[in-house]
């Protein structure tokens, strides 16, 4: 599936707001500036859709983008480091959670993470909880333009030993928003789940 058009929709800061189910939902979810924006600018091929900074937490919201009309994504405010107040990054993780596991347009959830580090304890506890909730979702490592072939493989063979320790099996992507890889791996896997 290559998208041919891509819209900014709204910003939903609880599932409330969010617009009605009219479409099949691809959410992107992750650390704060780990790519999310750039990510999605990608592979829309809209180098200004989504909002993309240098300074970790400015997705305070859920940014709907509608594509081809036929279906969304849904770029999620990062969980970490955010230079936001707790009480407000609490609030963020409550809104999150209760849009993905009540969302029922919700078809697929991108997890990403820096391809440079290994998965750390935020990123296991949410491999736990999508799974433990039964949620479908896919990792995807970004950044991997940044490293060798072998470092990527090693950080890929990390990656995969730490879902495999935790009994869940889902699709591995490393992708890069600058160099454009992996790119055609996730326009297949939105297509399957959109299809499915």
């Amino acid at each position: 599936m290559e998208f041919q058009t891509a819209r900014f929709i709204t910003s939903a800061p609880s599932l409330k707001e969010c617009p009605p189910e009219s479409h099949p939902e691809f959410c992107f979810a992750g650390r704060s500036n780990v790519g999310k924006s750039s990510l999605i600018n990608r592979i829309t091929n809209k180098k200004k859709l989504a909002k993309t900074s240098n300074t970790p937490g400015k997705t305070q919201q859920m940014n709907y983008y509608e594509i081809d009309g036929i279906c969304y994504f849904v770029d999620l405010p990062g969980f970490g480091f955010a230079r936001v107040p707790k009480k407000e990054r609490d609030r963020w993780g409550r809104d999150i959670q209760n849009y993905l596991l009540n969302r029922n347009s919700l078809r697929l959830i991108f997890h990403l993470i820096d391809s440079r580090h290994p998965p750390t304890s935020l990123d296991e506890e949410f491999f736990y909880w999508m799974a433990s909730n039964e949620k479908p979702f896919a990792v995807l490592m970004t950044k991997s333009d940044k490293l060798s072939a072998n470092k990527l493989g090693q950080s890929k063979s990390i990656v995969r030993k730490t879902l495999k320790e935790m009994n869940i099996d889902v699709p591995l992507v490393s992708c890069s928003a600058d160099s454009g890889s992996g790119i055609e791996d996730l326009q297949l896997l939105i297509t399957d789940f959109y299809l499915s």
